[in-house]
């Protein structure tokens, strides 16, 4: 590593040792791609969970070559406290990224950039390098890959004999998953292959990894398989740099003419699709660790057909073993793993209700009116109080000018609708901070409203909580040149943020991440300002279900709450202004529907408008004390 290059800390909980794993598993998923990608790039530190946890022993062989120190919680970086594990941060202790997903990407990242000819670890991030960015809270798959799945395994090796004899319902539902068709970037030129090989009836010459293959300069044994074998043939001829034959990539006059939907469906290869991702990487420890002690228990639980083929398959990846080895997991070969004929495969549709996807009819038929009219049937109507300071503005041409919005690179009206746009929010928490609190701007983008706040309150500390690592890295740009030292910056998911704060705000919060914002502020007893956006993104989650407030509950359906949020992103300019109206009144239902949910938490809620209204089309702002 170049010494211009600032040292980074990795922290990782240390709860126990079981077998050839250390929890909890986001600690042993982290290890092992560090592994995977032989990355020395960062100062590794095991935080015990407990006081007992910091007595016991790691084996030093399941730490394979990384050097690895011990610290206690209390010596940890501020900024790392109020997180949840893993976490790295700068020396600085200014950078934090939080939460297993962002600093599995982090690792990766850095990776790639330290040896520009790791390309192979460059492409664990996918296509369009999304790989597991989605946050969990949106995403089902980032949730059963980066919370569940670890969690259930966790528990499963925690229950007693008696209680693992059925296996985890997240675990089903990756088998499920599996299970299911394959939908990739270019699937149609894939699929229409696949018809060709299927009427030529041909077998398939399918690149497998012979023992030991693995290594570099080691031949690569090639077998033959029968059809349907195409996409393991894409699969690994991508893992070997291997270019398709000529011949597979001709498409016959009839191959061509086919209609799409008449294509054959793809297989999965690896978890997310054709092509071996992160998701494996964070899949396989979690998925060894059940399947070992399975097999200690002598239970009929490996009745998994396509995730007892997935984990054979990852094993043949080049580097999985030899990274597996360095960490001394013993992966299990298939012959271990067939089980007693007698035992039958366990119905994958026991999946519970929670885990279905919600199906929701989304073709909403006709306008708002009759969902408006039905609750002010009961006295409901969108109420707006009093703006407290309709003429407060902050004096932009006195401050620096990376204070200002313009520094964001974005044109002079946007700008000065920004300016605006602060203004209001900026004037709330002037009415509500005091010396020594902490301020936390969730959703901060550019850092807009985090960076105007430590400028203007240097007595009060500032965290920015951003997940996308380019707008927190130019607000930190930003920060630098203004030589703020109240501020510091996590790049998490929010529900990776755990910390104390006495006032947090949000300038349009994308749809449910405005009741992410509220929930955390709730939970840490905070007042918040909040101004709502994205309304038509809002959708019942494993966390929220709409409507929220108990007045709402007992006239609306959920169908009937989304018809209203849908139409509350109809404000636009350049819409009529009757349209724009209806949808006003729409984003005061919903955002009522929201401050009588916080005060059924004995907090104070109002919903008032910014000033000027033109400022934004999203012009709620919710103003709540506890």
């Amino acid at each position: 590593m170049k010494d211009s290059v600032p040292e980074e800390h990795l922290y990782l909980s240390f709860s126990h040792q079981y077998g050839d794993n250390i929890f909890p598993l986001h600690t042993s998923i982290s290890l092992f791609l560090l592994s995977y990608c032989d990355c020395k790039l960062f100062k590794i530190f095991l935080v015990p969970t407990s006081e007992n946890a910091g007595d016991q022993f790691v084996t030093k062989n399941l730490l394979g070559d990384l050097e690895v120190h011990s610290i206690s919680r209390c010596r940890l970086p501020l900024v790392v406290r109020s997180c949840s594990l893993p976490a790295v941060v700068v020396k600085d202790g200014k950078f934090c990224r939080a939460g297993l997903s962002v600093v599995l990407r982090h690792i990766i990242q850095k990776t790639h950039e330290a040896d520009p000819s790791k390309k192979n670890v460059l492409e664990l991030l996918g296509f369009k390098k999304t790989c597991l960015k989605a946050c969990a809270e949106v995403s089902q798959w980032t949730r059963l890959c980066e919370i569940s799945i670890p969690l259930a395994v966790e528990a499963f090796l925690m229950a007693s004999p008696e209680h693992c004899r059925t296996i985890p319902a997240d675990i089903l539902q990756l088998e499920r998953k599996l299970g299911e068709p394959v939908r990739v970037h270019n699937d149609d030129k894939i699929r229409r292959q696949k018809l060709q090989q299927q009427q030529a009836g041909a077998t398939a010459t399918v690149p497998a990894l012979g023992k030991g293959a693995a290594e570099e300069g080691k031949t690569v044994e090639v077998l033959e398989h029968p059809l349907p074998s195409l996409e393991l043939s894409v699969a690994f001829s991508k893992l070997h740099a291997q270019e398709e034959s000529n011949a597979v990539n001709r498409e016959a006059p009839l191959i061509r003419r086919t209609k799409t939907s008449d294509l054959p469906p793809l297989d999965h290869v690896f978890a997310e699709g054709l092509y071996f991702t992160l998701a494996d990487i964070v899949l396989l420890p979690c998925i060894h660790q059940f399947l070992v002690y399975s097999k200690k228990q002598g239970k009929g639980l490996l009745n998994l057909p396509l995730i007892l083929s997935w984990y054979q398959r990852v094993q043949q990846v080049p580097g999985v073993k030899e990274a597996a080895d360095k960490c001394s997991m013993q992966l299990l070969q298939l012959p271990e793993l067939v089980s007693a004929p007698e035992e039958q495969l366990q119905a994958l549709s026991s999946v519970p209700d929670e885990l279905e996807e919600e199906h929701e009819d989304g073709r909403f038929i006709g306008g708002p009116r009759p969902t408006m009219t039905k609750l002010m049937e009961s006295g409901i109507e969108a109420k707006f109080s009093p703006h407290p300071c309709p003429a407060w503005t902050i004096d932009w041409p006195n401050l620096p000018a990376a204070v200002s919005p313009e520094e964001g690179k974005m044109s002079r009206d946007r700008a000065l609708r920004k300016q605006q746009q602060l203004n209001n929010l900026v004037a709330a928490v002037k009415k509500l901070a005091k010396p020594g609190d902490v301020i936390v701007d969730f959703c901060s983008g550019g850092g807009h409203v985090g960076i105007v706040l430590a400028h203007m309150m240097p007595s009060c500390q500032v965290v920015l909580i951003e997940n996308k690592e380019l707008s927190l890295m130019r607000a930190k740009d930003r920060s630098d040149e203004l030589g703020l030292n109240n501020i510091s910056f996590i790049q998490a998911n929010l529900d990776y943020f755990n910390g104390t704060f006495n006032i947090g705000v949000a300038l349009h919060a994308c749809g449910v991440a405005t009741d992410m914002v509220i929930e955390h502020c709730i939970k840490a007893q905070a007042a918040f300002v909040i101004s709502p956006c994205c309304y038509g993104f809002i959708q019942n989650t494993v966390k929220f279900k709409y409507p929220q407030s108990y007045q709402f509950k007992e006239i609306l359906s959920y169908k009937e709450h989304m018809i209203l949020c849908r139409f509350a992103d109809q404000t636009a300019v350049q819409l009529p202004p009757e349209r724009r109206l209806i949808g006003k009144q729409c984003m005061g239902l919903v955002d009522l529907d929201r401050a009588w949910a916080a005060e059924g938490c004995d907090y104070s809620v109002q919903v008032i408008s910014m000033e000027p209204e033109s400022c934004s089309p999203k012009n709620n702002m919710l103003v709540g004390t506890p």
